[in-house]
Formats: structure tokens, sequence, C-alpha cells
């Protein structure tokens, strides 16, 4: 790859390496330069530019971000679109992050280009949480470093292991003057943190803490077909030989393990009887903050084997109390505090009279075998954009037959004759409370694809100063548009035959101008002209 001073009359094609601006003209870094871009570069009065230019043996950023990331995802694990370079992993279920270290390792030593960050061995999380970022960090990289990550990662690096459905049985044990109200709460912690990891606890038995009586309440509760046994003792397990682990093997089972360097958790003790995983907890589970008993609970819910070594490695990150220089309570350190994907939801504009068109409704015209509007609607909900709301108004019977689809909802728009603002405000009033952005889509244009939906979807990020998403083709701005949740606002305050789009000059800094392979986002059939010259 070529990088530096590029003087205008060689810079056709190149990638601008910073942003350059006069007035109100703006070009932003990572923009592919065109023939009317060099124009619009001298009229600033700018003769050079900084710029990469790929050379053969180079691979463009999303590229090979979008390489590397198919290679290292394995099972569970939704892929997003490629933007500047980037690639993120989601969880696409409840579950922990399992992956080879060594292997990460490799792969990031492979060359400087190309890095795939991931969240910590064995953390849990949540559906639709970031699990791992891909990351290009010059604007290409060689074909030779791409193709050797996408070897190294040839089996699947990473996946998340999915929490399966365990039917858990408690034993309380208790000692003279222990209090009812304590087991109570032990009881309804537990079974908070067996739920969260999608169990049940099915049956709890009381008793004197003596080991054969601790013996006899966990047969009772394997009798009665639990496949996991938690062990809550009047008093803490001081060695493999105390009350507790005598029982566990009265009871025909074996102890695996006994200690752990994670505290609060150090006097963890894991055993099983038989298939069935039995644990002698420590005197901190009692609570609902994060212990060493979690992270071993977490592995055995998503079927990821827990040996002696294993419960011996956990030292890295194993001090989880909190002090000075992080004072985060350990009850707040949760899945909620990992990036998830933004929840963005579609509007389709559908209620319009198409008076442009004649007598016809464009939206109901054949395109290749289905109404405009229909095929639309189809790409969109290929799409991660969810849900999709069609704002229906002239002719809505006819509009909501052609959209007859379980993945469509509908917003009625009864004032559709006063203009383009009243079905932007009704599909912005008919939007879930949760969500964090909305592109608001033309039913004329019969070309967009799913892949330019999620490409816009895939540069949002309002953190980042992206909050405004805009399709381009050779620089030419065009529809859908992605806004942040901020700007519902002043969406509805709209009026007149006016969309959102007049929010890009008011917030020129918080948009990004996303570019996109093909012209389809500029193509909106109004016209019978349009329509004779559409190609899909």
């Amino acid at each position: 790859m070529k990088f530096g001073d590029t003087p205008l009359s060689n810079a056709v094609g190149a990638i601008l390496a910073h942003s350059v601006r006069a007035g109100r003209t703006s070009f932003k870094k990572g923009r592919v330069l065109s023939d009317a871009d060099i124009e619009a570069l001298r009229d600033m009065g700018i003769e050079s530019v900084v710029a990469a230019r790929l050379e053969s043996d180079d691979v463009g950023e999303d590229e090979a971000a979008a390489r590397i990331a198919k290679a290292i995802a394995g099972a569970n694990l939704e892929i997003s679109a490629a933007f500047t370079g980037r690639v993120n992993l989601y969880a696409k279920c409840d579950g922990i992050v399992d992956y080879d270290l060594e292997r990460l390792n490799a792969i990031n030593l492979i060359d400087e280009s190309a890095t795939v960050a991931l969240l910590p061995q064995f953390a849990q999380v949540a559906t639709r949480q970031m699990v791992a970022t891909v990351k290009i960090i010059p604007f290409a990289a060689p074909e030779a470093v791409v193709a050797a990550c996408e070897q190294m990662s040839s089996d699947n690096l990473v996946r998340v292991a999915p929490f399966r459905e365990r039917v858990v049985g408690l034993v309380q044990s208790s000692l003279p003057g222990t209090k009812n109200s304590v087991l109570d709460k032990t009881t309804k912690v537990l079974s908070d943190r067996v739920t969260a990891l999608g169990g049940t606890v099915k049956a709890e038995q009381r008793c004197d803490h003596k080991s054969t009586a601790i013996h006899t309440a966990i047969k009772a509760l394997i009798a009665s077909g639990c496949d996991m046994v938690l062990i809550a003792g009047a008093s803490a397990i001081t060695d493999r030989r105390d009350v507790i682990p005598s029982a566990i093997v009265e009871a025909g089972g074996e102890i695996d393990h006994f200690g752990m360097p994670v505290d609060p958790g150090n006097l963890l003790l894991l055993g099983h009887i038989g298939k069935i995983p039995t644990l002698g907890l420590p005197g901190c589970a009692r609570s609902p903050k994060l212990n060493g008993a979690d992270w071993v609970l977490q592995r055995l819910f998503a079927e990821i084997p827990v040996t002696n070594r294993d419960i011996m490695a956990m030292g890295s990150g194993g001090l989880l109390k909190e002090i000075p220089a992080r004072p985060l309570p350990r009850a707040e350190a949760t899945v909620a505090s990992v990036p998830s994907a933004p929840k963005i939801a579609a509007i389709i504009l559908a209620a319009g009279q198409s008076r442009r068109m004649g007598a016809t409704n464009k939206l109901l015209i054949d395109i290749d075998g289905q109404p405009m509007v229909t095929r639309v609607a189809n790409a969109i909900s290929a799409s991660s954009a969810a849900p999709v709301i069609a704002v229906v108004g002239h002719q809505s019977d006819k509009v909501r037959e052609a959209l007859r689809s379980e993945a469509i909802q509908f917003a009625e728009n009864r004032k559709y004759a006063d203009g383009l603002s009243t079905s932007l405000a009704a599909g912005i009033a008919a939007l879930p409370s949760d969500i964090d952005g909305v592109l608001i889509c033309l039913g004329d244009m019969p070309r967009v694809s799913a892949a330019n939906i999620d490409r816009l979807i895939a540069a949002f990020d309002p953190l980042e100063g992206r909050a405004i998403c805009v399709p381009t083709y050779n620089g030419k701005q065009g529809n859908p548009i992605l806004l942040a949740r901020r700007f519902f606002g002043e969406m509805v305050e709209i009026t007149g035959d006016r969309g959102a789009r007049h929010l890009i000059d008011g917030y020129h800094e918080l948009t990004c101008e996303v570019e996109m392979a093909e012209d389809s986002v500029l193509v909106d059939v109004d016209t019978p002209k349009a329509l004779e010259a559409l190609k899909i």
C-alpha cells in the first residue's frame, strides 16, 4: 500500500487519509476519491491530499476484516457487516465465550495490520452482546497476512457455548441456632443464580450439618430427577475430609477439587456422583455478588468441562474484591456492561399518494413479479433491522395486502394527504421504547438490499460520532437514512411534505457517509420515466 501526500492529479481512486473541510463542503477520511471529488477539492483551493492507494497484493480493510471474522466465528455467533475495517461478532444466545487463547495470540502475532480482540475466556454473555471485534489497522492488509489469519482460524477460533437447562437440587445444612430467615434468603439467592443460567431449582432438602444427613439429602434429590446438586453448608468446608465432602463420598461420589485461587470463593468444593456435578458452595455464594462459584457454575451449565487444573488456573483475574482503584460493586459487574449490538428498527414510508406517477399507485407496480413495496420490505426484513414498521395511508388495504407478512408491523397514517412528515411521525410513534436508532426507508426503492441496510447498521455508533448514517455512491448521498434515538423528538416536529434529511445539514459533525458498492441507494421510482429506466 502506498501512503502519503498525493497530488490531486494522481488522487482519483485513492483513499482519503484525513478529513478535509471548507465551509459546508467536507470529505471524511476513508472516502474513495472520485473525479467529482477531485474537482470539488480543487474548487476548495486544495492541491494535494494525504491518501492511501492499494497495490495488487493488498486486501481492502473491509474485505480483510470480513474474511478474518468469517474464519474465526464458530457456533452461535452473528457476524456484522464490515465498516472502516471493523467487523463485530455478537452472541446469538446466552452462554459462555469459549476459545483457544494460544491461537488467539498466534493470530495477533502474525502482523500488526490485523487484530482480533475477544472478551476474556469463559466470560458470560447474553444474546446480542458483543463477543469479538476484528479490526484492520491501516486501510488494507497484505493478502498473505489475511490468508495466514484465515488458516490459523480454520477450525473456528471462538464460539458461544449455550447454557443448557439443568434441574438443580439444593441441600442446606444447619446447626443449632441457624435462623430459617438465613436459609430462606439463601434459597432465593441460589434460585436466582440458577435461573439466570437457564436452570431450575426443582427441590430443596434441609438437614443437620452431619455427613449422614447430608448424604441422605443428596440421594433424595438425585432420586427426584435432579442432574446437579448444590450444597450450602452451615459451616465452611476446611478439608477434603470435612462434613460435606464426606457426605458426597458416602453418596457414591468423588471429590474433583477443593479450593480455588478466586476471592471471594476460595472454599469451593467440586465433586461428582456418577455424571451429576455436586458442589459444596463457599459461604459467599449466599450473596448475589459475583464469586468463584459463579465461574464454575457458568461452565457447567454451558457443558464446558471443569477439571482441577482449570480451577487452579483461575487465579488471573481471580481477585474479585473491590479496591479503591476499582470501586464497582461485584453485583453490578454483570454481562450488562458488555457492549451489545444496537437495536435498529426500520420504518417503511408507504402511505403517500404517488401523484408524480399519475393514476397508478407506484408502490403496487409489478417489479419482476412482485409489487415494488414488497421488494423493498423483503430486503429490509432480510437485514438485521427489527422490527420493520410500514406506515400506510393511501390505498391502505391494498398496500397491507402487498406487505402481508409476519415480519411486517403496520402503523396507520390517516393524515397522509398532509405530507411525508405525517408518515414519519406515525412511524416514530409506533417504535418500541428500547430502540437505539431507526432506518427511514422509502417504499419506492426496489433495488435496495439487505447488504445495504446491514452496512449502515455496522457504521452506526453514536458514541464515536456516527449518530446519522447516510449511504452514498460515488460520493452522492442516497437512502435509506439511519438516525439515532436522540433525533426522534425533532423528527416528529417536522411539518409539511418533508422527511428527516434536513437533519444531516444541522448535525454535520454527527453524520457518517457510508459508501456502497453499487448505486441502488440512489434509485427511487416516482415517475413513469424512472420506471422505464429501472434495471433490476
